[in-house]
C-alpha cells in the first residue's frame, strides 16, 4: 500500500528540453519586393512546379521550400476569396429569385381575386343558385402559394 502512496505523491518527471534536430529552421519574412515578384508568378501560376520552384528559390534569394509554404498559403487565401466572390454572387440570385416569387405570389393572389369577381358576375348572369365555392371546385383547381 505506501507503494502506491508515495508512487502516487511524487510529481511527475519533467521533460528535457532538447533542440529539435533543425526540422524547424526559422525562416526570415519576405520583403516587399519579394513578395511581388511571388504575387506575379501566383497570378499567372496558380500551382508551382518544381523548376519554378528552383528558380524563384534562386531569384529570390530564399529556400526552395518557403517558396513552397508560400505558395500553399496564398493558394488557401485564394481558394477562400474565390469561395467567398461565389457566395456573394449566389446569394444576388437567391434574392432574385425570392423577390421573384413574392411578386408571382402576389400576381396569383390578384388573379385569383379576379377570377372569384369574374364567377360571382357569371353566377349573377345565369341567375342559377350555385354558390361560388361548389363553382370553384368544378372549374379551377386551387394553386398552393408557398413553394419553399
Amino acid at each position: 500500500m505506501e507503494f502506491f502512496q508515495t508512487h502516487y505523491l511524487q510529481k511527475p518527471k519533467q521533460k528535457q528540453q532538447q533542440p529539435s534536430p533543425s526540422k524547424h529552421v526559422a525562416t526570415k519574412r519576405l520583403a516587399p519586393d519579394q513578395v511581388r515578384l511571388l504575387e506575379r508568378t501566383f497570378a499567372s501560376h496558380k500551382k508551382l512546379d518544381p523548376d519554378r520552384k528552383l528558380q524563384l528559390a534562386a531569384e529570390l534569394g530564399i529556400p526552395p521550400r518557403q517558396v513552397a509554404i508560400w505558395y500553399q498559403n496564398r493558394r488557401a487565401r485564394w481558394r477562400t476569396q474565390t469561395l467567398e466572390l461565389d457566395k456573394g454572387a449566389l446569394q444576388l440570385k437567391l434574392d432574385d429569385a425570392l423577390a421573384e416569387k413574392r411578386k408571382l405570389e402576389r400576381d396569383v393572389a390578384s388573379l385569383r381575386q379576379e377570377l372569384d369577381r369574374a364567377r360571382e358576375m357569371l353566377d349573377a348572369a345565369r341567375g342559377d343558385g350555385r354558390s361560388h365555392s361548389e363553382s370553384s371546385k368544378s372549374a379551377v383547381p386551387e394553386v398552393p402559394m408557398s413553394f419553399v
